[in-house]
């Protein structure tokens, strides 16, 4: 107990240190930082955008796998362990975590920025609108998931049927064995916790972005920066009170609130939209991109300038790589008593499905406005200011003013739902992997991870939260291809114990 206690101090110590020594840098040099996060953005791009690609395919390819192989009826935890959570709170958690406000800021600003500029072909047609919905679903339907998917799993089997400490290098156990506790364990500590303080503070960031642009239109509030920074801090505060009420109700009714509130908004576009086109969407975007899923997975231009594939899709897979020790971390937390095969399909396949759903309503109701309708204005405004163009696109349905208004509030409440679950995360990581930490640990991560995303938005607002989180998640990108190994062979160990427990049952019988 006071070796992982020593481990958890030093681990968290160090991981403070490096944070605190990155926010000294913005702050006094921020011109600086944009330029050495953009030169380590670019090289990883560059010179490794390949293996982002491989990687991510590999995931879904290995998340796959698990769904139908042997390892499916090994229950996480003891044989008689059930859930803690009743299956749609556990949905519900899972979703908001792992896509949260991300999903809300995007849903109408990429499909439509897609058709004015795709990735290839022309722009303003009906094969953009096609193209642009395609790759809306490939940036946000499996890849994603299945990278929670895989470090969701690897945690909670190490944690639950293993019995070692909720860190992330309890994942390793197979591969180094009680090196886990020492300097490589803690290196693979201090790099997962570095890259959710950066993948976080990259959503606090588009956040505070968005819910500034949802005051602006609702009650007149200026859109700059200044009001940002308020929101962050006013944030801040209130993710701390709410940090104090613990897993079970805080995290849990906001996870909650927040799904009701995006299904009533999903229900009233459908019923105030265009119905039809978004049906015909979900079914002809999902052929789409299952016929074209492995293309889109291993697309380069290794002749031509990749600059699009660079700002989306290798965003994108950095983007959720940051977040992936965060999200699985919580979803470890969450989803004990639960089967290897239920827990395939809870992480992968439901919200994939899920998110195709609210991309369709969403996407495919902006681009009919644009494309059938014509309103190119619709287009150009959304363009020109992302944060705001969920609130753009409301003014251009019936009962627009109460569709800004929920839709400000599921931005508010999943704000603060991230901000609360990955304080809570943060504070297992620094704390040796207890499934309870200390309030104050998490409210000087919930302060810190603050200060990281007021940085970055005063570095240069979304371009440098995007670099950032890209830079930041290299490392934890090798360190997630090893953990699908070291994940096989901790499953095929415990069906052994499993086929031998059952074995000497039948011969003591």
């Amino acid at each position: 107990m006071d070796n992982k206690k020593e481990i958890g101090n030093s681990v968290f110590i160090i991981s403070l240190l490096l944070t605190l020594i990155f926010i000294i840098w913005g702050v006094l040099f921020t011109d600086n930082l944009a330029k050495v996060t953009d030169i380590i953005y670019s090289g990883s791009i560059d010179y490794l955008g390949w293996f982002y690609l491989g990687a991510t395919l590999f995931f879904v390819i290995f998340s796959v796998y698990l769904l139908f192989s042997k390892y499916g009826d090994i229950r996480l935890g003891k044989k008689t362990d059930r859930p803690d959570f009743n299956t749609a709170s556990w949905l519900a958690m899972l979703f908001g975590a792992g896509m949260g406000i991300g999903i809300v800021y995007w849903s109408v600003a990429e499909p439509v920025t897609h058709y004015t500029t795709p990735p290839y072909g022309e722009p303003f047609t009906i094969d953009a609108a096609n193209t642009a919905m395609k790759y809306t679903f490939f940036h946000w339907g499996l890849d994603p998931w299945a990278i929670y998917t895989v470090i969701g799993l690897a945690l909670a089997f190490f944690q639950y049927n293993k019995r070692l400490p909720a860190a992330i290098s309890s994942a390793f156990y197979p591969v180094l064995g009680d090196k886990i506790y020492g300097p490589i364990g803690k290196t693979i500590d201090i790099l997962s916790i570095f890259a959710t303080v950066f993948g976080i503070a990259t959503s606090l960031g588009l956040g505070a972005m968005q819910v500034t642009a949802g005051m602006h239109d609702i009650f007149g509030v200026p859109n700059e920066l200044f009001v940002q920074l308020i929101v962050i801090v006013v944030a801040t505060i209130v993710f701390i009170i709410s940090i104090n009420t613990g897993l079970e109700k805080g995290i849990q009714y906001l996870s909650n609130a927040a799904m009701i509130l995006s299904f009533a908004i999903m229900l009233l576009i459908l019923i105030l939209g265009p119905t039809m086109t978004v049906i015909k969407v979900l079914f002809n975007t999902t052929g789409l991109y299952l016929s074209d899923f492995i293309h889109m997975s291993l697309r380069l231009k290794p002749f031509s300038e990749g600059e699009w594939i660079a700002t989306w899709t290798l965003f994108y897979w950095a983007w959720w790589i940051a977040w992936a020790p965060f999200v699985g971390m919580f979803i470890a937390r969450v989803s004990k008593g639960r089967t290897v095969r239920e827990f395939v399909i809870g992480v992968l396949v439901v919200p994939t499905l899920g998110t195709f759903l609210w991309m369709s309503i969403f996407g495919g109701s902006a681009l009919q406005i644009v494309q059938n309708i014509g309103n190119h204005d619709l287009a150009k405004y959304i363009t020109e200011n992302v944060s705001l163009s969920i609130f753009t696109f409301f003014d251009y349905l019936p009962l627009s003013s109460l569709l800004s208004i929920l839709g400000f509030a599921v931005v508010a409440i999943y704000y603060i739902t991230v901000a609360d679950t990955s304080t809570f995360v943060l504070g297992m990581l620094s704390e040796g992997g207890t499934l309870n930490p200390s309030n104050k640990i998490k409210m000087t991560w919930g302060v810190i991870q603050s200060a990281v995303a007021v940085v970055l938005l005063l570095a240069g607002g979304l371009n440098v939260l995007q670099t950032a989180s890209i830079a930041a998640a290299l490392p934890f990108a090798i360190i997630m291809v090893v953990m699908c190994y070291s994940l096989r062979k901790g499953l095929e160990s415990e069906l052994d114990v499993q086929r031998r427990n059952k074995r000497s049952n039948i011969q003591h019988s």
